[in-house]
């Protein structure tokens, strides 16, 4: 089938008088880093997302610790998970219309304050519902800082065949802090103080989302829905394209969740608490490596198809984690799973981008981020409860089964992530894109 899409840096150009060309170059990770202004907003946003990696880890590890319960860490943690889905893309839709900074100056020192006192009832040993109370501010207050350096992006590459090659960055990037995040936090607790992982969360979101604040000339223009105000106001959601997009990302937050705890069940089934760190990062590692092989990559299908492929890979090779029994099994099938991740991510990435407006660009990529976040809520309450019950193995029963539901979703709706012919959103009323053949 033909349709007309935004232009993936992979797709085929147009030659001289509109006539089909050559594939272009996919245009490389240096170039994008020489955009006027790109480093700017890069190297804070670097800083303030580290916390993002780090907060699921730090509660399960502080609050197993403190009850001695995987399944009442993992209900703790997944309270973060669903406040954080539920709120962030509201705050996405704030950013939209009052601009980045304003979300972000109140959103860390409520996240900050929220993390704090969790920490403290938990180290008094507070009742369960305490703790609750404390993870959901937590949860709701966490800085969306990578859907707002991706809204930077497409700000800057509007129509820019460099728009994909920033999708792979921002993978890359986020998949990096998945590698540094969980082994420091995991470090910190298990080296230091059962406490310290959360105590460094907080304060890099507190330190690191100011800075990033800070950047006041690269954030995207903010008036755009504000100057519409008098029109009906749909959610990003409202286009079916993005809730397609959501299930398969809550799929990939059940690969985040279930590994986060069943690997650290499995770490202390073998008497190895260490190991956590290690193999989370190999897991997340493989990610990180994957996320760079597609940037580079000029491809040749059309982003739906490498969606589909890549989701299919991420579900046969999630399929094999309950198997495994040793460290060295596990930590080779997580390399998998990471290596299967990253494509998912990415090409998802690139196509909301052709499926929503610029004034609705970080409400729509924190619908996605909180979609990760909520996969990764129910994937840490189940995993832990299976962990606790029938042992670690179990836990990973939680990724396959999260990834098969959301691979039916997305072959039995793919014709929804083919934007409409006209370039034109319903209900939003979008600028005309630049058409190219895909699939």
């Amino acid at each position: 089938m033909v349709s007309t899409v935004t232009s993936d840096a992979s797709a085929q150009t147009a030659g001289k008088g509109g006539k089909p060309g050559k594939a272009r170059k996919r245009a490389g990770y240096g170039q994008l880093l020489r955009t006027p202004g790109a480093l700017s907003f890069l190297l804070p946003g670097f800083a303030a997302r580290q916390p993002f990696a780090m907060l699921t880890i730090g509660i399960v590890l502080l609050v197993q610790h403190t009850t001695g319960s995987y399944g009442s860490a993992g209900a703790v943690a997944a309270a973060t998970g669903v406040s954080m889905a539920l709120f962030a893309p509201q705050s996405g839709r704030l950013a939209d219309r009052f601009g980045q900074r304003a979300v972000l100056i109140p959103g860390v020192l409520i996240h900050s304050v929220a993390v704090s006192l969790l920490v403290v009832l938990a180290l008094a040993g507070a009742p369960m519902w305490a703790l609750f109370l404390a993870a959901v501010p937590a949860g709701a207050s966490v800085p969306q800082i990578g859907p707002m350096v991706r809204a930077r992006w497409a700000a800057k590459l509007e129509n820019s065949p460099l728009m994909p090659t920033a999708a792979a960055f921002e993978s890359v990037t986020d998949e990096f802090t998945f590698v540094v995040g969980p082994v420091l936090a995991t470090a910190l607790s298990t080296g230091v103080h059962p406490a310290a992982g959360l105590i460094a969360e907080a304060a890099l979101t507190l330190f690191g989302g100011l800075f990033f604040a800070a950047q006041r000339r690269t954030q995207p223009a903010f008036g755009l829905v504000a100057a519409a105000a008098a029109e009906p106001h749909a959610s990003a959601l409202s286009i079916p394209g993005v809730r397609v997009l959501a299930v398969a990302f809550l799929g990939i937050g059940s690969v985040f969740g279930g590994m986060q705890v069943s690997l650290t069940a499995f770490s202390e089934e073998i008497g190895n608490p260490g190991a956590n760190g290690l193999l989370y990062g190999i897991f997340a590692a493989g990610n990180m490596l994957a996320g760079i092989a597609c940037g580079a990559i000029a491809w040749k299908i059309g982003p739906r198809k490498r969606l589909i492929l890549g989701y299919a890979g991420l579900t046969v090779a999630a399929s094999l984690l309950w198997s495994a029994h040793s460290v060295l099994l596990l930590g080779a099938l997580g390399l998998v799973v990471g290596l299967c991740i990253a494509p998912a991510l990415i090409t998802g990435y690139t196509i909301v981008e052709t499926l929503v407006p610029a004034s609705a660009r970080t409400e729509a990529f924190t619908w996605l981020t909180g979609a990760v976040a909520l996969g990764q809520a129910a994937a840490v309450t189940v995993a832990g409860q299976l962990a606790d019950e029938h042992g670690a193995s179990t836990g990973f029963l939680v990724p396959l089964v999260g990834t098969a539901l959301a691979l039916a979703t997305l072959l039995a709706l793919r014709s929804r992530l083919t934007p409409r012919p006209s370039g034109r959103v319903a209900a939003r009323g979008i600028g005309h894109r630049v058409p190219v053949t895909v699939d």
